[in-house]
């Protein structure tokens, strides 16, 4: 619970869209607490069926999430992995493996592991002039995770620059560079988060989780490999009621209703 009471992590779900909000004082600091909370709140999504899309955003706060509480670092040496290390990896791992489409909402300062945090979801929106950045290079730390997620998102050399110099980029370059999808220029980045996410619930469910197995997989996974399971999943959504509803309701002009089947 947060210093006022409340949940460290506010989950919601409406329309279809999953909401999961941030609630760990001004700057949102990355703690063991508000991980298990955020694991929890995670572990009860990747199994609901009615959710098809999910938004990760800071709540209230001043931050998104300004990474680590480098207080939780006295003692950690040896035992680092055991204490803190695993199971961050853990949930973010889980975090990038829900079966639906993930958004980040970045409406604040998202540095070192909150943005290891954005980095693992599947897209990114924010806000012109918010600032970006892996700072841990600055204490002499290390953004092991965000270091292979950032590589992969925006290529070797820049993403070398960002851990290398600790310097943090605005809305505006993080867009240049791939780092961010979208940028809310007219409202928050939440508002932004959630038109996108309600056009994502609007397609084919289904085909949208195959999808999203098919993207990972092809960074993961030899062509041949990658393009062997592309053929299994069209075969499910040839299968599906979805494919043959959404082609019913093509021809007689009207919005198709999926169940995801």
């Amino acid at each position: 619970m947060s210093s006022g009471g409340e949940p460290l992590v506010a989950a919601r779900v409406d329309a279809s869209i999953g909401e999961v909000g941030l609630n760990n004082g001004p700057l949102n600091l990355v703690t063991r607490d508000l991980l298990h909370a955020f694991n929890a709140v995670l572990t009860e999504l990747a199994g609901r069926e009615d959710v098809r899309c999910v938004i990760v955003h800071g709540g209230q706060g001043r931050a998104f999430c300004a990474g680590s509480d480098i207080k939780e670092f006295a003692g950690l040496r040896s035992n680092a992995s055991e204490r803190k290390i695993l199971f961050e990896d853990m949930v973010l791992r889980q975090l990038a493996s829900l079966p639906m489409p993930t958004i980040a909402a970045i409406d604040a300062p998202a540095f070192g592991g909150g943005l290891e945090l954005a980095l693992a979801c599947d897209l990114r929106v924010c806000r012109p002039d918010v600032v970006l950045g892996l700072t841990e290079s600055r204490l002499g730390g290390l953004a092991g995770n965000g270091s292979v997620r950032l590589a992969r998102l925006i290529g070797p050399s820049r993403a070398k620059e960002l851990l290398f110099t600790g310097e943090t980029v605005t809305g505006e370059q993080a867009i240049a560079w791939g780092l961010v999808n979208r940028l809310a220029r007219g409202g928050s980045a939440l508002q932004a988060a959630r038109e996108l996410a309600a056009t994502i619930v609007a397609r084919g469910p289904l085909s949208n989780r195959l999808a999203k197995k098919l993207v990972d997989s092809a960074l993961d996974m030899p062509l041949d490999a990658a393009l062997s399971q592309s053929t299994v999943a069209q075969q499910q959504i040839f299968e599906s009621d979805d494919l043959h509803e959404g082609v019913d309701a093509f021809f007689a002009k009207r919005p198709p209703k999926f169940s995801g089947k």
